[in-house]
């Protein structure tokens, strides 16, 4: 059968990593030159987890594949599975093995700790491990191929419903990356590049997300991504009240008591530097 091809993704002009998240990025670069790597991201929902995997792609001219972890039910899924046509039981090969024999392939499990049924992900052990390879009755042995990096992203805690805490010994196979947020001053800067909005506004939106982020009574979670799409609405003429209302599941009255514990005056607002350098990935 012939292997499917995989894209290198396009990079992101303005995603930002801290300085030392990029040097981890950079020496597992050159590890993936010597031996095996894989790479667990860890983090807070919305906060460029899945970006960073592609960037890893695109900067190192690698092709990407992307699997949901999240619609296994059963052991071997991610191989293919037995199918009928015509009154006819047959094997239908899934992406995923030829993603592991392609070089220097980038293979993303996106939130391999919410499979359907916690037996799914038995099979990665074995890819996972220093052998490389796996076996199965349909397809026989099949090799990892040389340079092949996998990640896995996922999103830990209580408040993430379907999720299961990892097992430690697959856990124990990955490089762990730590994600956050962004600091203040560059989130502010992502949005003006990227939606064309101007400081003032970017900075308005900034500071109302990280107080609903802080708000010790009623939290919202506000990701990266949510300030985003609401700076996009203020760039084609919502204001922010209206921007937040739309892309939030978030009351006026929440929204309005936010602002009035702030009081919001953009052009007197300054912006606090975090002590963490962040840098263009």
């Amino acid at each position: 059968m012939r292997k499917r091809r995989l894209n290198i993704p396009e990079a992101d002009r303005y995603f930002f990593l801290p300085e030392d998240i990029i040097e981890e990025m950079n020496r597992f670069t050159l590890l993936a030159e010597r031996h095996p790597v894989n790479i667990l991201v860890a983090g807070k929902q919305g906060c460029g987890k899945t970006t960073l995997v592609r960037q890893f792609a695109a900067r190192n001219k690698r092709p990407l594949a992307t699997f949901q972890i999240g619609l296994l039910s059963e052991p071997g899924q991610l191989f293919g599975e037995h199918a009928l046509k015509e009154g006819k039981t047959f094997y239908r090969r899934f992406l995923f093995p030829d993603a592991i024999q392609t070089p220097g392939c980038v293979i993303h499990l996106e939130e391999i700790n919410r499979p359907e049924h916690p037996k799914a992900l038995n099979m990665l052990f074995s890819v996972l491990s220093e052998d490389r390879a796996v076996y199965t009755d349909e397809l026989g042995r099949l090799e990892v191929a040389p340079g092949v990096v996998f990640f896995a992203t996922l999103n830990e805690g209580d408040e993430f419903v379907g999720t299961e805490m990892l097992d430690a010994a697959l856990r124990d196979r990955f490089y762990v990356v730590l994600m956050d947020y962004l600091p203040r001053d560059v989130e502010t800067q992502v949005l003006q590049l990227k939606a064309g909005i101007g400081e003032a506004e970017a900075l308005t939106i900034v500071n109302v997300a990280t107080s609903l982020r802080n708000n010790t009574r009623e939290p919202v979670v506000v990701s990266t991504r949510h300030t985003l799409m609401i700076a996009e609405m203020v760039a084609v003429g919502a204001s922010v009240e209206q921007a937040f209302v739309g892309s939030l599941q978030i009351s006026r009255d929440m929204l309005e008591s936010v602002l009035l514990s702030l009081h919001v005056e953009t052009k007197q607002v300054r912006i606090r530097q975090d002590e963490r350098a962040y840098q263009l990935y």
